[in-house]
């Protein structure tokens, strides 16, 4: 039987804090990324990429590996047939800015893009809809994250963010 071991981060409670973050009384039917996006944090404390009249994309905090990005409909909805044909065209442009500044970015090997939508299909979010792009690489899950249920990421958060915001295709 294999021994749970406890990875201490208390960083993560002010992030996943902020959708109860401020003094409205509806804050707490907020979801997650309503809370980052309603937040009087810096875009660089919420790792926010670029926010657009419908859609945003910021880091996943939890990365399976470097660059990882999470592309969000700013309105919080479950299912893509919830999206309206304006939020789906810009969640889907989004999507392909995102692959295309990884690939500038971190010359991955391969891009993984998906979603999972419910909770019986993996969604951590699962009452607002989100994808995810991540960069791959042969051989990035290795031994540890196998044997010892943990991801090595080389690069801080801020760096990634720093990188991949310098060179994010803006809209005007």
């Amino acid at each position: 039987m294999n021994k749970l071991e406890n990875l201490w981060a208390g960083w993560r409670k002010e992030y996943l804090s902020l959708n109860n973050s401020g003094n409205d009384s509806d804050n707490s039917e907020k979801t997650l990324f309503e809370g980052i996006d309603q937040s009087q944090l810096s875009d660089q404390e919420t790792f926010v990429i670029e926010k657009r009249e419908l859609t945003m994309v910021l880091l996943n905090v939890y990365p399976y590996t470097s660059g990882h990005l999470l592309v969000v409909p700013r309105r919080p909805v479950e299912t893509l047939a919830g999206l309206s044909s304006e939020e789906h065209d810009s969640l889907w442009k989004m999507v392909t800015d995102a692959t295309t500044t990884l690939q500038e970015v971190f010359s991955p090997e391969g891009i993984n893009v998906g979603l999972n939508q419910g909770v019986a299909a993996g969604a951590g979010v699962p009452d607002h809809l989100h994808v995810h792009v991540v960069p791959r690489w042969s051989g990035d899950t290795n031994f540890t994250t196998v044997t010892a249920n943990t991801r090595v990421i080389p690069e801080a958060l801020i760096d990634t963010w720093t990188r991949i915001s310098a060179v994010w295709p803006r809209e005007n």
